[in-house]
């Protein structure tokens, strides 16, 4: 039976219907936050999964009709997701997962089919509410609910959930997830701003996730479905007993090795030793794949067991490390000859290679989505190779993970990067991580930041990232500055904070736990900023700022403004002007030469020349500004002769500007034939008398030749 819902957040309509689509699915909403409409399903297998991790999959569906597009392309429908519906599945599954047993194996699907968009309020939060409620109200073992609001910061003041115009003058733009409790999910951008007021915008933002939260508990308490019980993955006492007898020992030993591979090479000896000798002793049993399952699992939770009590209660590192000391650094710049720029970003066993390229506005992405913004001129690229921790893997399209880093990256860089205006040029980064141990991400930062400045970007300030950690124990925690990978993995927070010295420009949290509290927060902030400062000293101390020349192979650039109205001269006829100015300029014979110079032409009149030649770039512009020159009424100018007629002659002042010298106008005597008095290809010279009522410019050459003789005479 269908049932609406309706609420009022914050002024704005908030409309829950049920029991009328999707019925059999496990749980379905339909939540309508003004013109925003999202269906989200959620669905249960019957069926235990015999993986050793929670199958849980989020998705979001972006549907292009919801903004009254047609998908670009030939296939003319969707195809595989956006970058943005992948980070928006990210942003939707950090919060919700956290809140299922781990030891949960059901495989459970959750779909968010985007179906209406008012940018003005958020499909993103709008989905992630729909899908905490659809797992809310079924049958599905779910410890929530969870819900997220974006808080901006205009004029000084913090909002929820900003329109798209109030977001481009914010100098904070916070996702932020979390239970009625606590906080289980950041991601963010900001201007520069200070810890304080970070800290204060996420508050604020969990104030009013409270409110969504207690919606949600409402509708759960009247329509909601008795839970079911499900099988939880179990470990089995007398096999923990056994593997704990093989290697629980070694495996403390093991653990405190510094060096990274011989660590991994030997706890992973120890885990190959306790499935071989278990497998010996129990060859027979009917059973023994499972239990061979459970053996590995075991191996893990005593190295990840000893990790937490060396750290809560020794306060030692499994590097040796003290809780907030950063790994060795080093920087290196100019690797690579022929790049635009290059630097290298090495913080213990995490290195990152960046390399920054510089193209026309007119290479700039072009986004087909759901979203006002449909094309950017900065991108971050971030490459996760298996070779980078030493094993082998798939290669191919980058997976959500490399999306995500990417994302972060770009995020945080982009709140320096110079307006179009000041730079304009498409500015591409790519990161290829060959070395990681942990919080690559941030590394990829630190050198993504550096390259930019060897290519000569005039970025506001140099920016670092540093990744901090959480293990907690009952009521105690400590916090870790520059988690190393085995620290993010048996952790419980993987907090990223990025900036400049003046404040952040981005965060994002990941947690494992169903939230963490304000004092967390404050104290994972701050330790964040001092170790972000050491790092700017090294990376300042290999490069300062930005480097006022480009690369010799970056192409140059030159600007001029024309009148909106010449444009279409300066294009001709089906692009014959441009081409003609491009092959002409560049000496080549194709306009995609290599060595063919590239104009950018904008709506205001602005028109932006690139190539490594100044040379050919002045010739480019010549040739423009001969085309939209303004003829001076009254001037004198020397003309070519390219037709003549009976009635007079066409005299061509520049390319472009054509006018008509009649017969009368041809000389001081009487003319019968203007061919008696000139051909095609003479210069002559004459003065703009004006224009007729067609637009057409008239030419005389009697009124200069009359000037002269007065001149003469006198």
């Amino acid at each position: 039976m269908k049932k609406v819902y309706e609420y009022e957040f914050l002024g704005k309509k908030l409309v829950i219907e049920t029991g009328e689509l999707a019925r059999q699915a496990s749980g379905a909403v339909l939540v309508r936050y003004e013109d925003t409409v999202i269906l989200s399903t959620a669905v249960m297998s019957n069926n235990v999964s015999t993986a050793d991790f929670f199958p849980l999959t989020i998705l979001y569906q972006e549907k292009l009709y919801s903004v009254g597009k047609i998908p670009g392309g030939f296939i003319k429908r969707e195809g595989r997701p956006s970058d943005a519906a992948t980070l928006t599945a990210r942003v939707i599954d950090r919060p919700i997962r956290p809140m299922f047993d781990e030891n949960f194996r059901n495989e459970v699907q959750v779909v968010n089919t985007v179906l209406s968009v008012d940018n003005d309020y958020t499909p993103e939060m709008t989905a992630l509410f729909g899908t905490s409620l659809a797992l809310g109200i079924s049958n599905i073992p779910f410890d929530g609910p969870v819900s997220g609001v974006i808080v901006g910061k205009i004029d000084g003041e913090l909002k929820i959930n900003p329109t798209v115009e109030e977001m481009e003058r914010s100098t904070i733009n916070l996702t932020v997830a979390g239970t009625k409790e606590a906080i289980n999910m950041v991601e963010a951008g900001a201007l520069e701003v200070s810890e304080e007021e970070m800290l204060e915008a996420l508050m604020f933002g969990h104030a009013h996730i409270k409110e969504l939260c207690a919606i949600q508990e409402d509708i759960i308490e009247e329509i909601g479905t008795e839970k079911i019980e499900v099988e939880l993955a179990k470990l089995d006492d007398n096999i923990i007993a056994e593997v704990e007898r093989d290697i629980k020992e070694e495996m403390l030993k093991a653990i405190q090795i510094e060096d990274k591979i011989e660590k991994y090479n030997r706890i992973d000896e120890l885990k190959e030793i306790a499935l071989n000798s278990y497998e010996e002793r129990h060859k027979d049993s009917e059973t023994l794949s499972e239990e061979l399952k459970q053996v590995k699992k075991i191996a893990d939770n005593i190295e990840a067991s000893e990790v937490r009590r060396l750290i809560t209660e020794e306060k030692i590192r499994p590097d040796g490390r003290k809780m907030t000391e950063i790994r060795p650094l080093s920087a290196d710049i100019d690797l690579l000859p022929r790049t635009h720029g290059s630097a290298l970003f090495t913080r213990g066993q995490t290195q990152a290679l960046a390399v920054t390229t510089l193209g026309a506005i007119g290479e700039h992405q072009i986004l087909d989505g759901l979203g006002i913004e449909d094309a950017k001129r900065f991108m971050f690229h971030y490459n996760f190779p298996a070779f980078s921790v030493g094993e082998t893997g798939r290669y191919g399209a980058p997976g959500r993970r490399e999306i995500g880093h990417g994302a972060l990256a770009e995020r945080a860089l982009l709140q320096v990067m110079p307006s179009e205006e000041e730079f304009p040029y498409t500015v591409r980064v790519v990161s290829e991580v060959l070395e990681s141990n942990g919080s690559s991400s941030q590394a990829s930062i630190c050198a993504g930041c550096m390259s930019l400045m060897t290519a000569g970007v005039p970025i506001k300030a140099p920016v670092a990232g540093i990744a901090m950690g959480l293990i907690t124990k009952d009521d105690k925690y400590t916090i870790l500055t520059d988690i190393q990978g085995l620290e993010d993995h048996m952790g419980d927070m993987d907090f990223k904070v990025a900036g400049t010295r003046k404040g952040i420009t981005a965060l994002q949290m990941d947690i494992k736990i169903k939230g963490i509290t304000e004092n967390i927060l404050k104290e994972s902030l701050a330790q964040a900023g001092i170790a972000r400062l050491e790092i700017l000293d090294l990376m300042e101390s290999t490069i300062k700022t930005p480097r006022n020349e480009l690369s010799p192979y970056a192409p140059k650039i030159k600007m001029m403004n024309i009148d909106p109205e010449k444009i279409k001269d300066v294009i001709g006829r089906g692009g014959e002007m441009i081409t003609k100015i491009i092959l002409e300029s560049s000496n080549v014979t194709t306009v995609n030469h290599k060595d063919a110079v590239k104009i950018d032409i904008e709506d205001d009149g602005r028109i932006i020349a690139y190539h490594t030649d100044y040379s050919i770039i002045d010739k480019a512009l010549k040739m423009i500004e001969e085309i939209v020159k303004e003829v001076v009424i009254g001037e004198i100018y020397t003309g070519l002769v390219t037709k003549v007629e009976d009635f007079g002659c066409f005299v061509e002042l520049w390319p472009g500007c054509e006018g008509l010298v009649h017969v009368s106008q041809l000389d001081t005597k009487r003319v019968n034939k203007p061919s008696d008095l000139v051909k095609a290809g003479d210069e002559i010279v004459v003065k703009a008398t004006g224009y007729d009522k067609r637009g057409k410019l008239n030419l005389s050459r009697k009124e200069v030749l009359t000037k002269k003789e007065e001149e003469k005479e006198n």
